[in-house]
């Protein structure tokens, strides 16, 4: 049958001019730089508002830093003033622990120094009482009533006789030949010292051997002896100063 050879094919008239435009065009886009963007109007103000968030962001960024440094500066601060309060409370407790314990060892010290001369005067009591005489047994139980009261504070005396003075513990009242004695040695005693806890309240009322007995002289007069007693007395009162 005429035309079964040309069955299924498709065929259209085109003009020669369209194909050789559409060639045109398709050399055109391939050519280099053909797909560029071509720039839209109003992209440049839209950049220049971008680079104007950025410069905000920036400035906020910057200012939230400087911001952040003084807040960790503020708590360092903080920090060191809570780590001096605590030092401080510490100091105080400890202070206050100290003051609690020394009231305790060292409250009853007046009391004693009230009490020194009762008990000086018992002792003297007791020296110029006759040998024998039962009043004396009695002062003496009284005597020793109070010292054994007094030691359970803590409170303890000491004698000084037939020792070499010692300004930290002695007080010089007088000085007194020495004879076989070497000079410096305590002979003579007109009261005995007191402790407190190991601290001296009072020091020993002593005499002190010399070479040569003190001579009677006028106040101005500045002679051997007179210094040799100027110097004992010296000794006392640095001494009861150390104590």
């Amino acid at each position: 049958m005429p035309g079964e050879s040309e069955k299924g094919a498709f065929s259209a008239d085109i003009p020669t001019d369209a194909i050789e435009e559409a060639l045109r065009s398709v050399e055109k886009a391939a050519e280099p730089g053909a797909g560029a963007e071509v720039p839209v109007e109003g992209e440049g103000e839209a950049g220049e508002e971008a680079d104007a968030d950025r410069a905000r962001l920036a400035a906020q960024l910057e200012l939230s830093m400087q911001k952040g440094r003084e807040t960790l500066e503020k708590l360092k601060e903080e920090h060191d003033r809570h780590l001096r309060a605590a030092a401080d409370l510490e100091n105080y407790k400890k202070r206050a622990v100290k003051e609690r314990d020394e009231a305790q060892k060292f409250g009853s010290e007046r009391l004693l120094k009230d009490l020194i001369p009762v008990l000086d005067n018992l002792e003297r009591a007791l020296a110029a009482a006759p040998e024998g005489d039962p009043l004396a047994k009695g002062v003496r139980l009284v005597l020793r009533g109070f010292e054994e009261t007094l030691g359970r504070h803590g409170i303890k005396a000491f004698s000084a006789l037939g020792q070499p003075f010692d300004p930290r513990l002695h007080e010089a009242v007088m000085q007194v030949a020495a004879g076989d004695q070497p000079p410096g040695t305590v002979l003579m005693e007109h009261g005995r010292g007191y402790l407190l806890n190991d601290r001296l309240v009072r020091p020993a009322m002593v005499g002190v051997a010399v070479t040569q007995a003190p001579a009677a002289s006028s106040p101005g007069d500045a002679g051997p002896a007179g210094a040799a007693g100027a110097g004992a007395g010296g000794n006392g009162a640095e001494g009861g100063e150390a104590a």
